[in-house]
C-alpha cells in the first residue's frame, strides 16, 4: 500500500504514480535536496507504484516527490519534474499550504513554496473499541480555530488548535449541553482558493484540501499525537469524535490550478466528462473519481487511519453523493459496501451531506441504512413553520423524524444552521445575506435562508424587538430539541452567536466567524442546557416516535386533513401511551407568541 513503511532499520517509500516515465523521492536538510530514482513495483499493481528503499531509520526527515512524463493538461496529464508534490498518503506536514504563482507554471521549481511531508515513524494503534456516540444524541458541529480563538479560558497558545478541545474549561461546556460528540469541521492540511489571495482573505473552513491524511499544522502543530490525546480526552469525558471530510476534490482546482500533489502523481484519480473535460460537481474546479478503485483506496486508507491511529467515532462526508457517483449516484456504490465490511470502519458513525451541485445531485434519503444524512428539508421547514408560511403538517412530519424520507428508526440528522448559511441569532435578524467583507458583490453564499428580520413591523421599542426574536429562537431550539433523530447544534447557536448576517462566512478567519465567547447570552444557553437534559432524562420517543397516537388541533378537537396544509393552523397536540408514560407533545404558533412543551404525563 503507498505511504512510508518502517522495517528493522530501513524506510521504505511507496507512491502511486501509473502514468509516469520517472518519479524521484526527495530528500530535505534545510532547504538543500537530494533526489533518489525509485523503481516500478512490478511485483503489486502492475507496476503501478513507484518504490524506494533507505538503508536506515530515517524518521522525521522532511520529503516529496517528482514526477516526469508527458505534459498536457487538456488530456488530462501534468508531469512536471520541476514540481514538488507531497505524499498523498502523508499524515503530517512540515509548513502549510500557500498559493504561489510558481504552482500554476510548468518548468518553473516550486520546492521553496510546497510543504514537504515528514517521515511518522511506525504509529501506536488506538485500541478498538465501539464508538462514543448514540443515535438519537445530540452532535455539536464546531470550526476548530474559531471555536477557542477567543475562549478565555483556554492558554493562548493553544487557542484554536485541536488540543484546545481537551481544555477543562471546553470540555465542560460540552458537559453542560450534554453533547454526545463533537463533529470537527476539516482539520487536514488545505489550501486558501487561488481567487482569495489578490483579496487579502483566507479560507477559514478547510473545505479545500490537499492530501486526505495530514493535519493542518496550523490547526493541529502536534500532529497525530495532538489528535490521538485530544479525542482520548474527550472519550474519558464520554464525549465522542466525528471528523467532516472532504473526499470529493482537491485544491489543485481546475484546468488552471496548480500542480502539488495527486495532479502531479495520479491525474487518473480526477473525473472527466463525456467530453474529456474535468467533471466539477463539487463546484471546487476537479471531483474525484469514486469509479477508480486507487481512489477508494486512498479513501479507505484514510479513514482506517484516523480510526486506527487517533480513535475517531465516524465521519461527516462533505458532498458525499460524489462518493458514489459513476458518473452517477447508486446506492449500491462499491465504496459504500467497502466500508461497511471493514474492519475498522463497519461500526464507525457515518453521516452524508446528501447532495453535490451534479446532475441528480440531491440524494437525501437514498444513502445506506446504516448511515446517518443531514436533513435540510428539517432545516427548511421548522424555519419556514416559524416564519409562518409552512403548514403545521410539514413540521409535524419533521418533528416526527421525516417518515417521508427515512424509514424508523429515523437516519435524519435534524438540525437549525449549520457552517454554511446564517447562525441561528440571525436567520431571525437578517432576511436577506450580507456578505460584502468575502469579496464577491454579495453574490456568494445560499441565496434562500427562510430567514426573516423580526421586529421590523409591530415593535414600537428595541427591547420588544429583542425579545420577539428570541422567542422565536426558542421555539426553534425546543422543536430541536424534541425531534425524533439524531440532532445537530452549530457552536454558538447555544448562545446567540451572530455572524452579523454573513451566510458564508468560509473566507472570514476573524472576529465575523470566531466565537465570541465573552457576550453569550448565558439565560439562552441555560435554557438549551434544560432541553438537552429534559431530552437526555426521555430519550425514547427521540429516537422512534411513538406512532399510535391522537393529534389534536389547537382547539382540542381531533386534527382535520385540511388543518395539516393550512399555514393558519397554530398547532397541534399530540398525545401516545409509551413504555414510561403518557408521551404529550404540544405545539403553538400564534403572532409572535411561540411555545413548545414536552412531558411524559400529562
Amino acid at each position: 500500500m503507498p505511504g512510508v513503511v518502517m522495517g528493522a532499520g530501513t524506510t521504505t517509500f511507496c507512491v502511486r504514480a501509473p502514468l509516469a516515465e520517472q518519479v524521484d523521492l526527495c530528500l530535505f536538510s534545510g532547504t538543500a535536496e537530494t533526489r533518489h530514482a525509485m523503481h516500478r513495483d512490478g511485483d503489486n499493481c502492475d507496476g503501478d507504484n513507484w518504490m524506494y528503499t533507505v538503508p536506515r531509520d530515517i524518521t522525521g526527515a522532511a520529503y516529496g516527490y517528482r514526477a516526469s512524463g508527458p505534459y498536457d493538461p487538456d488530456n488530462g496529464v501534468w508531469f512536471d519534474l520541476s514540481k514538488l508534490l507531497v505524499d498523498p498518503a502523508a499524515s503530517q506536514l512540515d509548513r502549510r499550504f500557500t498559493q504561489h504563482p510558481s504552482l500554476m507554471q510548468f518548468g518553473v521549481d516550486t520546492a521553496a513554496v510546497v510543504p514537504r511531508a515528514l517521515v511518522t515513524g511506525t504509529l501506536p494503534e488506538v485500541p478498538a473499541c465501539p464508538p462514543y456516540f448514540r443515535r438519537g444524541g445530540l452532535v455539536y458541529e464546531l470550526n476548530v480555530r474559531g471555536f477557542t480563538k477567543l475562549h478565555t479560558a483556554v492558554p493562548e497558545q493553544l487557542r484554536g488548535t485541536v488540543a484546545a478541545l481537551a481544555h477543562p474549561a471546553v470540555i465542560a461546556h460540552f458537559q453542560k449541553l450534554q453533547v454526545s460528540a463533537v463533529e470537527l469541521m476539516p482539520i487536514t492540511a488545505w489550501i486558501d482558493e487561488r481567487h482569495l489571495v489578490p483579496l487579502g482573505l483566507v479560507n477559514a473552513w478547510g473545505y479545500n484540501p490537499v492530501v486526505p491524511m495530514a493535519l493542518d499544522p496550523l490547526l493541529c502543530p502536534g500532529g497525530v499525537a495532538e489528535l490521538r490525546e485530544t479525542v482520548a480526552a474527550l472519550h474519558t469525558a464520554g464525549i465522542g469524535v466525528i471528523l467532516d471530510i472532504v473526499l470529493n476534490h482537491t485544491g489543485e482546482s481546475d484546468l488552471a490550478g496548480g500542480t502539488f500533489g495527486l495532479r502531479g502523481l495520479d491525474p487518473q484519480v480526477y473525473a472527466r466528462t463525456d467530453d474529456g473535460a474535468l467533471a466539477n460537481v463539487a463546484g471546487t474546479g476537479n471531483t474525484l473519481d469514486f469509479g477508480y478503485a486507487p481512489m477508494r483506496q486512498l479513501a479507505l486508507q484514510t479513514l482506517r487511519h484516523f480510526v486506527r491511529h487517533c480513535g475517531v467515532d465516524g465521519y461527516r462526508f462533505d458532498l458525499a453523493p460524489v462518493l458514489a457517483r459513476g458518473p452517477h449516484f447508486s446506492a449500491d456504490a462499491p465504496f459504500f459496501g467497502e466500508i461497511a465490511t471493514d474492519p475498522w470502519l463497519a461500526d464507525r458513525v457515518m453521516i452524508a451531506e446528501p447532495w453535490d451541485i451534479g446532475e441528480g445531485g440531491y440524494q437525501l434519503g437514498n444513502f445506506p441504512d446504516s448511515w446517518l444524512e443531514w436533513n435540510d428539508r428539517y432545516r427548511d421547514d421548522v424555519r419556514r413553520f416559524w416564519r409562518g408560511d409552512a403548514p403545521v403538517g410539514a413540521l409535524a412530519t419533521r418533528i416526527a423524524g421525516s417518515s417521508d424520507i427515512f424509514a424508523r428508526p429515523s437516519r435524519s440528522v435534524n438540525f437549525l444552521a449549520a457552517h454554511d448559511g446564517l447562525t441561528l441569532a440571525d436567520t431571525v435578524a437578517y432576511e436577506t445575506r450580507h456578505n460584502l467583507a468575502n469579496g464577491e458583490g454579495n453574490r456568494d453564499g445560499h441565496g434562500e435562508n427562510f430567514s426573516w428580520n423580526n421586529g421590523v413591523e409591530g415593535a414600537t421599542a428595541q427591547d420588544s424587538i429583542l425579545s420577539l426574536r428570541q422567542a422565536d429562537v426558542r421555539a426553534m431550539l425546543a422543536t430541536l430539541f424534541v425531534s425524533t433523530g439524531t440532532i445537530m447544534l452549530t457552536a454558538g447557536d447555544e448562545f446567540g452567536r451572530s455572524q452579523e448576517g454573513n451566510n458564508n462566512a468560509y473566507c472570514q478567519d476573524n472576529a465575523i466567524s470566531w466565537v465570541d465567547w465573552l457576550s453569550r447570552d448565558l439565560a439562552l444557553e441555560d435554557f438549551v442546557a434544560g432541553l438537552s437534559a429534559l431530552r437526555a432524562a426521555h430519550f425514547g420517543p427521540f429516537v422512534t416516535f411513538p406512532e399510535e397516537g391522537t393529534w389534536l388541533a389547537p382547539d382540542g378537537t381531533e386534527m382535520k386533513v385540511a388543518q395539516w396544509d393550512d399555514t393558519a393552523t397554530d398547532g397541534f397536540t399530540y398525545r401516545a401511551a409509551t413504555d414510561s408514560g403518557q408521551f404529550c407533545l404540544q405545539v403553538t404558533r400564534s403572532a409572535r407568541q411561540v411555545s413548545v412543551s414536552w412531558q411524559v404525563e400529562c
